[in-house]
């Protein structure tokens, strides 16, 4: 292992989202993360997590092929092709959808875990909102929006500023350079089979649910960057 690699290891197993890989000849392959200790969570039914985790297991499939599948082509001469061109602009919505389930399944927790209303997260939040419970109101709505997607609390690293994001499909809407720290699921699949179209009763699951210490160390973890 490089040290490269072990510094990007080190990075996603301090954000909560530690991914194994594995050596292949295209390079390195990720492993699916286990999140079977989240069965049980009040609020979400096995069945809702168990087809949850096999879409997720899905993307790292998929994000797999493209890789193998794109250095084969780069290898060939193949890069100038049709075929080449669409592998490359799919990469980004597999990758995508694979990461995000990470940061989802890993800010949840049997129960939750609740906000240090006197730490630096705490604080960070009202500075930015005017307080928790506009945050939290402002955070809800982005999450109830018709359609389907993500909604994402951001740190933006070089103003230091937070943001709720709306995000449409996996590889669209994100805020460039920001830090992903708190990622809820509105796809119909995060919660139909529990809540049919009631998504405001799941997003109250969801938030009973909120392991804070990961958000909060994605929060601490977070660079600060300048441009």
């Amino acid at each position: 292992m490089t040290r490269r690699q072990f510094l990007q290891i080190a990075a996603a197993a301090g954000a909560g989202l530690f991914v194994p890989w594995n050596r292949t000849e295209a390079g390195m392959a990720y492993q699916a993360r286990n999140f079977a200790h989240l069965l049980g969570t009040p609020g979400f039914s096995d069945q809702l997590l168990k087809n949850h985790f096999t879409l997720y297991q899905g993307y790292v499939t998929n994000v797999n092929k493209l890789t193998t599948t794109l250095a084969a082509m780069l290898k060939e001469g193949k890069v100038g092709t049709p075929e080449y061109a669409e592998m490359k602009r799919r990469f980004g919505w597999e990758f995508s959808g694979m990461r995000l389930h990470e940061y989802y399944f890993g800010n949840l927790a049997k129960g939750g875990k609740a906000l240090d209303t006197g730490g630096p997260l705490s604080g960070k939040l009202s500075e930015s909102f005017g307080s928790y419970e506009t945050w939290e109101k402002d955070f809800k709505a982005v999450g109830g929006m018709r359609g389907i997607g993500w909604a994402i609390l951001y740190l933006d690293p070089v103003a230091n500023q937070m943001f709720n994001t709306w995000i449409n499909e996996h590889d669209m809407g994100h805020l460039a350079g920001s830090i992903p720290l708190l990622i809820l699921d509105v796809f119909e699949h995060a919660y139909m089979i529990d809540y049919g179209l009631k998504r405001a009763d799941y997003i109250e699951a969801f938030f009973r649910s909120i392991d804070w210490d990961v958000v909060t160390t994605r929060f601490t973890n977070a660079p600060k960057v300048t441009i």
